[in-house]
């Protein structure tokens, strides 16, 4: 990496072992894809009054060229209660890898998108300064994505209205797209 790794304890004693198990995840996720420029990592323990389940969580961020940003992050809910940190860490990285893994494939064009897979929504909440925006599905329910997630560079030419072919999967916060593909009012790709 370009950048040291950065590592943030809240209200979790930093431990050479927790420090450690870390290290050798983020070598993991350097064989998945070489390069990596920076990463961060939070380990910290939540208000238990405030939420169920763990007051643990751990988020994966990951800087990745051109200008990818790429995010894991895990806390249990009532079934993980008693999961140990360890074994929480070891879950956020392996949701890290796979994110990694779909990059490399995309990058490398190995994506295979099958039309049932992909989702048809409508742009309808962009905020260009903070790089996310809505879409809205043909079902009515509302999708998060980010600048990242949208082919070809194409976040700068979105607009409020804007016709898209997505591909959704859950978030930390709820549905988000992973992948955005603008097409045409005919559902087609531009220029087709």
């Amino acid at each position: 990496m370009q950048e040291p790794l950065e590592i943030v304890f809240r209200d979790v004693p930093r431990t050479e072992a927790l420090e450690n198990l870390i290290s050798e995840e983020i070598g993991k996720l350097e064989k998945v894809h070489t390069n990596i420029t920076g990463a961060r990592v939070a380990v910290e323990k939540r208000q238990s009054h405030q939420w169920g389940g763990s007051p643990l969580l751990v988020r994966v961020e990951l800087h990745v060229p051109p200008s990818h940003h790429l995010v894991a992050e895990h806390c249990p809910g009532e079934g993980g209660r008693h999961d140990s940190l360890e074994t929480i860490i070891r879950s956020t990285f392996k949701a890290a890898r796979r994110r990694l893994s779909k990059l490399v494939e995309k990058e490398r064009g190995e994506t295979k998108t099958h039309p049932e897979q992909e989702l048809r929504g409508v742009v309808t909440k962009l905020f260009p300064e903070e790089g996310y925006g809505f879409l809205e599905s043909v079902e009515g329910r509302e999708v998060y994505f980010h600048k990242n997630s949208v082919l070809q560079d194409g976040f700068d030419s979105l607009e409020i209205g804007t016709g898209v072919a997505f591909t959704e999967e859950t978030g930390a916060s709820g549905p988000q797209a992973s992948t955005v593909r603008v097409v045409d009012s005919r559902g087609h790709e531009p220029g087709w």
